[in-house]
Order: C-alpha cells, then sequence, then structure tokens
C-alpha cells in the first residue's frame, strides 16, 4: 500500500507537468496556425484588391459608355439610318458587355445583377425608341427619340448601378 502511496506520488506531479506542457505545446500551435492564416489573408488580399478595384473602375467605365448620352455622342453619325444606327448601339453595348464579363468574379452577385439590369436597360430603351419612329428615319431622329425618353424618365438608366459599384468599391478601405 505505501508503494502505491509513494508511485502516486510521483505520477500525479508527473501527469500535471505533462497536461501543462500539452497545454502550452497546442495554445503555441494555435497561434502559430492562426499566424500563418492571417498571413495568406494579406498576402490573398495584397494581391486581390488591386485586381478587384481594377474591376470595379472597368465595370464603371463600362456603364458609363453605355449611359445613352456617352454613347450616342461617341457613336453620333447623322448620315446613316435610323435602323442601322440602332444596331451600331446594339454591337457596342454588346462589346462593351462581353469585353467586361470576366469582372463579375470580382464584384459582388447582386452589383453585377444590377449591371446587366442598367445595360438592359439601356437596351430596351434604344430597342423601344427604335420601334416608335419610321425604319428610314436618320440616326438623328433616334437620338432624339432616345434622349426625349431619358429626359421624361429624368433619371439615368446606369445610376443604380454605378451607386452600388461605388459603395461596394468604398467597403474595401
Amino acid at each position: 500500500m505505501q508503494s502505491i502511496i509513494e508511485l502516486l506520488k510521483i505520477l500525479i506531479p508527473a501527469a500535471a507537468v505533462l497536461y501543462g506542457m500539452y497545454l502550452t505545446i497546442q495554445t503555441f500551435l494555435q497561434k502559430q496556425f492562426e499566424q500563418k492564416e492571417l498571413d495568406i489573408k494579406v498576402k490573398t488580399i495584397e494581391i486581390t484588391m488591386p485586381i478587384r478595384l481594377q474591376a470595379y473602375e472597368r465595370m464603371t467605365l463600362f456603364l458609363e459608355r453605355i449611359t445613352p448620352a456617352n454613347l450616342l455622342i461617341r457613336l453620333g453619325s447623322p448620315d446613316i439610318q435610323a435602323i442601322d444606327y440602332q444596331r451600331v448601339l446594339l454591337q457596342e453595348i454588346r462589346e462593351e458587355f462581353n469585353h467586361n464579363l470576366a469582372q463579375q468574379v470580382y464584384i459582388s452577385h447582386e452589383t453585377w445583377e444590377k449591371t446587366r439590369t442598367a445595360m438592359n436597360d439601356v437596351v430596351t430603351l434604344i430597342n423601344i425608341s427604335a420601334s416608335e419612329i419610321s425604319p428610314d428615319s436618320t440616326s438623328i431622329n433616334l437620338s432624339k427619340k432616345i434622349f426625349e425618353k431619358v429626359i421624361s424618365a429624368n433619371k439615368q438608366l446606369t445610376d443604380e448601378a454605378l451607386k452600388a459599384l461605388k459603395e461596394e468599391a468604398q467597403k474595401m478601405f
């Protein structure tokens, strides 16, 4: 019996020391793991932040370029018929959109949907305006009709998407 008590006197402190060492090593390894995770996150942010900012810039440029006023001024050509001008406008929007399609990876789904909705609204505006004038009208008549609709709506079709892009980009800072 005496030998069991002597053995317990040795084993209990040894077990306590081992458990203390285990907790110390466990805490140390956990902190090391958290530090590595933090380093990886910082490195990822350093790499992706410029790419994401570029995506916001490109999508902002896209929306500005397809805003009816900018689109009509940039692609204005008074010597073509309205139907041809409609095709030119729609082709330009499609090309711009396809050129920036990959940017959706870097922006939120909601902002991307607002951007697509804005593009579709501009396309719809052009198509409706073209349907309200005669096909043999000039491009100037189509431009006037589009401007009339924009003025009567009293807002730009791309404003909501632009606002969402700006707010999302500002959250990064």
